[in-house]
């Protein structure tokens, strides 16, 4: 394993001599030169890990020696030297992107400390550049499975959509790759060395949703003992992508609007807005435009998150996709010896596929544990009936219309209330009995009145 390298530059030649003597003493490699010139054509020439430079040189300074480094790598550590007693220098390098600084005369195991705790820094942003790269490679849009016309079409749009700052709205059903394609687009974008944040916003309990987003200051609500960093100053200068958009409630929908608006988040408790850059990418398997109709989303922030509508097509509608997903999927799983026969390929063509993709790629992932033949993969393995996937369900029972006539918002609202009742009083749990969102049912809760009927 090759040492770590270090540049040293100062003017001072015992200066240069005594840091010289301290860091080849710790084991590691030390250029230096005898001025800032002689310094940037080292950085350029020996890409060390870690730059210390006197911030007082003649001709060019050590100030403008770090804007020429963080200009030509903004991710370079430097260390700066000030003289004893001028901390006002020290703090100008450091908003100037320096790492840390060193007063002389040195304190040897203060210097040695200063220069650990900064290699290991700058060995952490090594990684995580070749951690992003990696990340880069892996949610190329050229390495999203898509053959059918439905795919190609939807990946010409992607390369549009990516390099782009606008707000990103993905809508398909449940398995279709909504995340994914959240990923890809902010891995080909110029925001692709920043943070890529998640948040499922059906995971997170309602009351806990707008602190887990916009954060919380220390004392704002009880149990709040400390002071959140939400997620949206986490996604500062990157990407921050809602899921299931649709479920979260009226009244965080309007905060939300304000910053989309205005660009800036309001902390829970605090009284100053927090100026944020983040592009917003936002996916639901709900069609956001019926939910409008209804009043259960805000209009005007469907708008504002409609700039730039994504659809991803179900698996349904682009089988031609089926054979390359599921040889991927053996690929991933270490099994690209094992072949299917006619019969299972038939079988995974004619299934409808309600779970598209993770549905696929779980069925793959039952036949390869489950198989007969360590060879192959058969019909039976794959334990998938023939035909619609939506005949393998009874359709539900038509309520009989009396004579009389019935009143149609009675019925609704009496299923509201039994799924209430039949779920213990647990929304998400109703509103899936009753194919509609959480959010939905709310609406409808508060039309009829019904919170307070429910024991």
């Amino acid at each position: 394993m090759s040492r770590k390298k270090v540049l040293v530059v100062d003017d001072d030649e015992a200066i240069r001599a005594v840091l010289e003597y301290n860091l080849q003493e710790s084991g590691l490699e030390v250029v230096s030169a005898p001025d800032a010139e002689a310094g940037w054509k080292l950085f350029q020439g020996d890409a060390p890990d870690l730059v210390i430079t006197d911030v007082r040189m003649a001709g060019l300074s050590g100030m403008d020696l770090l804007a020429q480094i963080r200009q030509a790598d903004p991710a370079a550590v430097v260390i700066v030297i000030t003289a004893y007693g001028s901390v006002q220098q020290a703090v100008e390098a450091m908003k100037r992107g320096a790492h840390d600084y060193v007063t002389k005369p040195f304190d040897r195991d203060a210097l040695k400390l200063t220069v650990r705790k900064a290699l290991e820094f700058s060995s952490v942003r090594q990684e995580n550049r070749m951690l992003r790269t990696e990340l880069c490679g892996q949610f190329s849009l050229s390495r999203i499975i898509g053959a059918s016309p439905a795919m190609q079409a939807l990946l010409k749009l992607l390369a549009r959509v990516a390099p782009t700052d606008a707000t990103v709205l993905i809508q398909g059903e449940t398995g279709t790759g909504k995340e994914l394609v959240a990923r890809a687009v902010h891995y080909n974008s110029a925001r692709s060395s920043r943070n890529f944040v998640t948040v499922n916003c059906t995971a997170i309990p309602r009351e806990l949703l707008e602190s887990e987003l916009f954060g919380h200051v220390k004392g704002a609500f009880t149990g709040a003992v400390s002071a959140k960093t939400g997620k949206f100053e986490l996604a500062g200068g990157g990407t921050i992508f809602l899921d299931e958009i649709g479920d979260i409630e009226l009244e965080l929908q309007k905060k939300l609007l304000r910053v989309l608006q205005e660009r800036e988040i309001d902390k829970v408790g605090s009284g100053s807005p927090l100026p944020v850059d983040v592009r917003v990418i936002a996916a639901t398997n709900q069609p956001l435009a019926r939910l409008v109709e209804t009043g259960a989303f805000r209009k005007d922030l469907f708008y504002r998150l409609n700039v730039l509508p994504v659809h991803l097509p179900p698996l349904r509608e682009r089988r031609d996709d089926i054979p390359p997903l599921v040889q991927h999927f053996l690929e991933k799983a270490g099994a690209s010896h094992v072949r299917l026969t006619d019969a299972a390929s038939a079988l995974l063509l004619a299934h409808d596929w309600p779970g598209n993709v993770r549905e696929l790629e779980n069925a793959i992932e039952r036949a390869l544990i489950i198989r007969k033949n360590e060879g192959e993969i058969d019909a039976g393995d794959l334990a998938l009936e023939k035909g619609k996937a939506e005949d393998l369900s009874p359709a539900p029972k038509v309520v009989e219309l009396p004579e009389e006539g019935i009143i149609l918002e009675e019925v609704e609202k009496n299923l509201i209330i039994e799924a209430l009742r039949k779920t213990g009083g647990n929304q998400s749990a109703a509103a899936r009995l009753l194919g509609i969102s959480r959010q939905t049912l709310i609406y409808r809760m508060q039309k009829f009145a019904i919170r307070d009927q429910i024991s």
